[in-house]
């Protein structure tokens, strides 16, 4: 499994509005491009789908931008990248939104890649953004 760009970017984003929970400002797309060093066109792509999960609120006027729209201990790395990466699954037939495969009772691989299905979601469900910031402050220090 790769991640794209536009996982990766996501997962960025909001890292940095995860950075500023709490502090009462909204951040506008051009200071999380900035401060990430992302192209704001990008951005502007990647917050749509985000903001229709749910996952930030967003403010218009003056005073607008964005902002988590919970606490960063509400959100995975795994729910960021299956919002905008799809399934994380390394191979279509262990993707349960697909279906399984009908060759499973005869496919020595299938193990394997379940087993690598599982792994890749027991990290990204288990780091947390509240995880990541605190990892950021621990590096900055």
């Amino acid at each position: 499994m790769k991640v794209s760009t536009r996982g990766r970017y996501a997962l960025r984003l909001m890292l940095e509005l995860a950075l500023h929970y709490g502090e009462g400002d909204n951040l506008t797309l051009k200071s999380i491009a900035t401060s990430q060093k992302i192209s704001i066109k990008y951005l502007e792509q990647i917050i749509t789908p985000i903001s229709r999960a749910g996952y930030v609120k967003s403010v218009r006027g003056a005073q607008g931008g964005y902002r988590l729209a919970g606490p960063p201990e509400d959100y995975t790395v795994g729910m960021i990248l299956r919002l905008t990466e799809g399934s994380l699954s390394p191979v279509a037939c262990v993707d349960e939104a697909n279906g399984g495969c009908d060759r499973i009772d005869d496919c020595i691989t299938f193990e394997i890649w379940e087993e690598m299905r599982d792994a890749i979601n027991q990290v990204v469900d288990n780091i947390t953004l509240k995880d990541l910031v605190d990892k950021y402050y621990q590096k900055k220090h």
